[in-house]
């Protein structure tokens, strides 16, 4: 039976001391080890996870094995947030196994009946080690951020003239829209929305509104990589995307990380998002890329948006253009972006203009744009 939640006068809200942090690293790894143990990616994922997460260094043992009924137990005072967060890390670290054995997936579902939890992406978890990758792309759309997506509040925060019929809909024929983002050239050279714009030229990335664009509520994604100091390679599309669903408190945007890790990691995703198509590996054959995404988690948590003083950004959901004219450093401090890590910096995080922030794909991509328009191409210091 699940352990009740706790009530208003017995609830622990308070961040998790050295000593539960401990307890719940050897549950999760205990969710996700299956019958050979740890896999290096998921020991190597956890070790990072907690020092972001909580400040505490865990120590996993080679075979752990905590029950389900023991770890409730260890998040007894713990409320629902906190216990469908540690659900999520669950599925974080056994979503990067390929294959998924079908023992971890209901191990996973276990724990999450122990603990109370609904998650829908355990349901995925579950179709992924049976194989039904088709029905486990289609839970994705049904059950995770797309199935909370409202068409008239992601019109409206995009910019789009006409109506979105679904979530990632693509909009390629909308003049008034792709006029706003060419509009971004014109700000001052330190603003947010300029700096965009120069993404845009380097890369060759045509704008919303225009043929062969991404759909708009992706682009929104665009703004996260300028304002939170991320390339736009694989590796920091990972990082975009752990920081944009941790970020937000609706619990749907987990399914934003799991999407990616699906894409570009173990490729149970053939594609996402309207545009993404699966790259796998990308995680796996860099192990330091589970402090960049750790880190990338950890900053998002701390975002604080100052002028609504809300702890919960959805950053897909944002307008944009309401803050473009801002300098970045004024559009950080409006959302308390903390800086990353030197750990994250040391393990390969770079920005958009920095050596490694950009593909060698899209320098070239944005070369040919040049040519096409009869201008020298500048990539605003971006270098492969």
């Amino acid at each position: 039976m699940p352990v009740p939640l706790p009530d208003a006068d017995t609830v622990n809200l308070h961040p998790p001391d050295a000593a539960e942090a401990q307890l719940l690293a050897e549950g999760l790894a205990s969710a996700v080890a299956g019958r050979e143990g740890l896999l290096p990616v998921q020991r190597s994922l956890i070790e990072a996870l907690f020092p972001a997460m909580t400040g505490h260094v865990v120590i996993l043992p080679d075979r752990p094995e905590m029950s389900p009924s023991r770890l409730a137990e260890v998040l007894a005072r713990r409320d629902l947030a906190f216990r469908s967060r540690a659900v999520q890390l669950m599925l974080l670290c056994a979503l990067v196994r390929h294959p998924l054995p079908d023992d971890v997936a209901e191990n996973v579902a276990a724990f999450a009946r122990e603990l109370g939890v609904e998650e829908a992406m355990v349901d995925v978890a579950r179709e992924f080690a049976a194989g039904s990758l088709d029905l486990a792309a289609r839970d994705f759309r049904r059950n995770g951020y797309e199935g909370s997506w409202n068409r008239e509040e992601t019109t409206a925060a995009v910019h789009s003239t006409r109506t979105l019929g679904e979530a990632w809909a693509l909009d390629t024929d909308d003049p008034e829209l792709a006029a706003r983002w060419a509009a971004l050239e014109h700000l001052p050279s330190d603003s947010l929305g300029r700096k965009v714009w120069e993404m845009y030229q380097a890369r060759g990335f045509s704008y919303p509104g225009l043929p062969g664009s991404a759909p708009p509520l992706l682009a929104q994604h665009d703004w996260v990589h300028v304002l939170a100091d991320y390339g736009t390679t694989v590796e920091s599309e990972v990082e975009v995307f752990g920081f944009i669903a941790r970020a937000n408190d609706d619990m749907h945007a987990f399914s934003l990380l799991a999407m990616v890790i699906s894409l570009f990691e173990t490729g149970y995703l053939a594609s996402g998002a309207g545009l993404f198509e699966a790259s796998p590996n990308h995680f796996s054959s860099d192990p330091r890329m589970a402090v960049r995404l750790s880190d990338a988690m950890r900053r998002g948590a701390l975002c604080h948006d100052e002028a609504t003083g809300s702890d919960s950004i959805d950053f897909l959901r944002f307008d944009w253009f309401s803050v473009a004219e801002l300098t970045c450093a004024e559009a950080r401090a409006r959302f308390r972006l903390a800086p990353k890590s030197e750990l994250a910096t040391e393990a390969g995080s770079v920005g958009p203009w920095e050596p490694g922030g950009i593909s060698p794909f899209q320098m070239n991509a944005g070369r040919q744009l040049a040519a096409a328009r009869g201008a020298p191409y500048d990539s605003h210091g971006a270098t492969v």
